[in-house]
């Protein structure tokens, strides 16, 4: 009986092919392992982002569980779009799944009005790679995503009223914009006016 080369490329190519089948089925195994785990981490983070734009925070999971099923009364469709009917305190709110773009990619909300459909309850930003200390903020800072608290979506006027600026001179639907991260509350801007109008416009109307 011969013996094995293995300095041979067949060994080698053999040898290889094997191992990475090897790695491939144990990362497939623990892949399929942790995945109801992580599944349900992605699934009680929306549920606190939620939480989060009715001004609900400092909760742990099994807390943030029991109160978003407390609040939560049901998820909704309009114009294929998921929204989220809620309870505070016997009160009417209504939470709107946003996404836009910032400056260096994707940023996302969760912006809860009152039943008039036109006064902003609260706000909760996320992004996917702003800046860190700038643009990073409209994530971080809860004292900024306060501001929104109050806000009027429509003016008088019945036009879009919402809006971030360097300056606020109409506090009723003004916010003051991230310092140093104009580009980020521009897009932030744009995200809450392109994307609120679409439910309350159908809301309105259903």
């Amino acid at each position: 009986m011969s013996k094995l080369n293995t300095n041979s490329n067949a060994y080698i190519i053999i040898y290889s092919a094997v191992l990475v089948i090897i790695v491939a089925f144990l990362l497939a195994f623990v892949y399929q392992t942790l995945k109801p785990m992580q599944d349900a981490n992605v699934a009680l983070d929306i549920k606190k982002q939620i939480l989060y734009s009715l001004n609900i925070r400092g909760l742990d999971g099994q807390e943030a569980e029991a109160k978003y099923a407390d609040v939560v009364k049901s998820e909704e469709q309009t114009g294929g779009q998921t929204y989220y009917v809620c309870d505070i305190n016997g009160q009417k709110k209504y939470v709107f799944p946003l996404k836009g773009m910032g400056l260096w990619g994707g940023i996302s909300a969760f912006v809860s009005v009152d039943d008039d459909l036109n006064t902003i309850y609260g706000a909760y930003f996320n992004h996917e790679s702003e800046t860190a200390g700038l643009g990073a903020e409209i994530k971080d800072s809860q004292e900024w995503q306060e501001k929104f608290q109050g806000k009027k979506i429509y003016g008088d006027d019945g036009q879009m009223a919402i809006n971030i600026v360097k300056k606020v001179e109409n506090p009723a639907s003004e916010v003051d914009v991230v310092t140093g991260a104009t580009l980020t509350s521009n897009g932030v801007r744009d995200m809450l006016r392109d994307g609120l109008k679409p439910y309350i416009d159908q809301l309105r109307n259903k």
